[in-house]
């Protein structure tokens, strides 16, 4: 469970629910595939995270199962690696080639950031573009052509319909993984001003599209089905900025160590909301409220098991 950060891969299947609706492709089994692809290839990162950092983790966080010894460093690599060829072979048999032309490079970009980037300048940047990937997979996934996006068929115009939620997780992550790096030591108060100007606009982002219909003149009756669209996808956007934004805002007053990783677990678990968000405005608003129910239960199963 601490190994892995179990609780925390509550938070990947939404990449693949809101990549998947952007596209307008069916969800179901194959869908399902792709998102316990993605839940393995999660948890493969966060064992080789721990193999990789067993070392630094020895001093600044000896509770981690590998430094304290509950786990040895090869059973780490060798859970990752299990993980990942697990993950691969989800990826291959639900999405066939076009699941595995995302999946291998996300497993590259998870490998090279545990293994080499983590601690470069180009390390947030890698990890957003796993998750950014990560959401394409759900666009690429499934069978047939989307049904409403006849115009644009083709894994070409999949990927295009999940650029944009794609490019707004992957925002997302990087604020994350930013905060991250201060961890242990705190951050300078502009770090977590900034990414709380950058999830603000990340927040503003996903919703608008939703809002400015039923706000602008011309004024009229909206269906219900937009009502519903803009109901949750606004709920969505509350919780992340009432969880994740509050908790950067106090990182801005008190940028100590503590505030920090609170910050970072809170930004971890808001992915849910904000995948949500993302999934209502697609027009998936059922399929968004029984994703955003999972953020609760995120949020008290990281009481018990650390998401970071």
């Amino acid at each position: 469970m601490s190994l892995v950060r179990a609780p925390a891969a509550l938070s990947v299947p939404g990449d693949i629910l809101a990549g998947a609706t952007a596209a307008g492709r069916p969800l179901g089994p194959r869908t399902a595939g792709a998102m316990a692809s993605s839940v393995c290839l999660y948890w493969a990162g966060m064992a080789l995270n721990d193999y990789a950092d067993a070392a630094v983790d020895s001093v600044e966080r000896p509770a981690r199962p590998v430094p304290s010894g509950r786990v040895p460093r090869r059973t780490a690599l060798a859970v990752a690696t299990s993980l990942t060829g697990a993950g691969l072979g989800l990826a291959a048999v639900s999405g066939g080639r076009r699941g595995l032309a995302v999946a291998l490079p996300l497993t590259a970009l998870i490998w090279a950031y545990d293994l080499k980037l983590k601690s470069t300048p180009a390390g947030p940047a890698a990890m957003a573009g796993a998750r950014a990937l990560d959401v394409l997979a759900g666009a690429v996934a499934g069978g047939g052509n989307p049904p409403w996006h006849a115009g644009g068929g083709g894994t070409a115009g999949a990927l295009a319909r999940g650029a944009v939620p794609a490019l707004l997780t992957g925002v997302h992550t990087y604020t994350i993984t930013a905060l991250s790096r201060h961890e242990i030591s705190g951050a300078p108060s502009r770090l977590p001003a900034t990414t709380l100007a950058v999830s603000s606009a990340t927040a503003l982002s996903t919703v608008l599209p939703s809002v400015l219909p039923a706000v602008l003149p011309p004024r009229r009756s909206l269906p219900r089905a937009e009502v519903a669209r803009t109901a949750v996808a606004s709920a969505g956007v509350l919780a992340y900025l009432g969880t994740y934004g509050w908790a950067q805002a106090r990182a801005v007053r008190d940028p100590g160590a503590s505030s920090v990783r609170r910050a970072v677990g809170a930004g971890i678990l808001a992915m849910v909301p904000l995948q949500a968000a993302l999934t209502a405005r697609a027009g998936a608003p059922v399929a968004a409220a029984l994703l955003g129910a999972l953020h609760p239960v995120a949020q008290r199963l990281a009481r018990r098991v650390s998401p970071t």
